[in-house]
């Protein structure tokens, strides 16, 4: 019976020590929270401050970017300005493109003409002409009308004696044709620089009644071609005096579109150079708004740390005295058994 009764004591012992022991082990864990609270106080004092020192830096640097953003702003619209002039020009050109390739399409047909005309002639019947003693009166009309379309010089206005028109200036004809690329000039004529004036001194050559490519043909040969080019030029100048205003005005919008587009660069470089610093600014925004956010994470943790930990001391706390006495009653009934026994 006592052999029993020891085994049961010593077990009951033995439980009562470790009951007793994991009550002490609680308390000291609740010793360590209210330490651990007054560190983490501490902490979130000192995040606190971090966190008013990056939320004005953040204010700070957001008031950088709504200055660059205004600025950046600004630029763009600046820029939109002379892409929309810079279009406008643009369009007004192509406009006046379209208006004169239709009108010079329909010269065409005599720029062809005139082409197939000059084709007909060869140096050698240039030469048969220069050295007719006397040629015939059509040949030296025809050429008075080529030296009028290429601004030579012609004589003073006589009236020929045998023909009811101005007498011809075979003198400065025969200077022309003498010319080695007299033909090639003709190719390369320039056809803007006929005007009015000329235009209107033909007219009396080309009213003869013997001014045509038929009977040039009789009379001249090849050279007849003459009369069909120099016709081709009146027939053309009649739909490019049209043309005319519209070239020089495209010459005009094209220096315009040319100032309007360099502006443009120049205004989208510095655009470019605006929304650079902007990207930086808004870095260093956004950098700083990660920081403080960081920071606030960490504070919101620290509260939420402290807040539990309190809850537990302030629940546990009436309890703290209750398990010490329990313990210490556990250690008396523990001697008292063994004394009795």
């Amino acid at each position: 019976f006592i052999a029993n009764y020891k085994e049961i004591y010593s077990e009951k012992c033995k439980q009562k020590n470790d009951m007793a022991q994991r009550m002490n082990t609680g308390l000291d864990k609740l010793n360590e929270a209210s330490e651990s609270v007054a560190v983490l106080s501490v902490e979130l004092v000192d995040k606190e401050k971090e966190l008013a020192v990056s939320s004005v830096k953040a204010e700070k640097v957001l008031a950088d970017v709504t200055v660059q953003a205004e600025a950046a702003e600004v630029a763009k619209q600046e820029v939109q300005k002379k892409k929309d002039k810079a279009q406008s020009i643009f369009d007004s050109i192509s406009i006046d493109k379209r208006i004169a390739e239709d009108k010079l399409e329909k010269a065409k047909p005599a720029l062809k003409e005139a082409e197939n005309a000059l084709l007909t002639i060869k140096p050698a019947d240039i030469a048969t002409v220069r050295k007719l003693p006397k040629p015939p009166h059509l040949i030296m009309r025809i050429s008075d009308c080529v030296l009028l379309l290429l601004g030579r010089p012609l004589n003073h206005v006589e009236m020929d004696p045998d023909r009811p028109c101005v007498k011809p200036s075979w003198s400065y004809s025969l200077k022309m044709l003498s010319g080695g690329n007299f033909v090639q000039s003709l190719q390369n004529f320039n056809k803007d620089t006929i005007n009015d004036e000329v235009v209107e001194l033909l007219e009396p050559y080309f009213d003869m009644p013997d001014y045509t490519l038929e009977i040039a043909k009789k009379v001249c040969g090849n050279v007849a071609g003459l009369c069909s080019w120099t016709k081709a030029m009146s027939a053309y100048y009649s739909i490019n005096k049209e043309v005319l205003p519209l070239k020089a005005n495209l010459a005009v919008q094209e220096r315009r579109l040319e100032d309007a587009n360099e502006s443009k660069m120049l205004a989208q470089a510095q655009l470019d150079a605006k929304n650079a610093e902007l990207d930086k600014v808004r870095k260093l925004y956004d950098d700083a708004m990660r920081e403080k956010k960081d920071l606030e994470n960490d504070a919101d943790t620290c509260k939420r740390r402290m807040v539990a930990a309190k809850t537990l001391i302030d629940g546990l706390r009436g309890r703290r005295y209750d398990g010490q006495n329990r313990a210490r009653s556990s250690k008396h009934k523990s001697r008292g058994w063994l004394v009795t026994c």
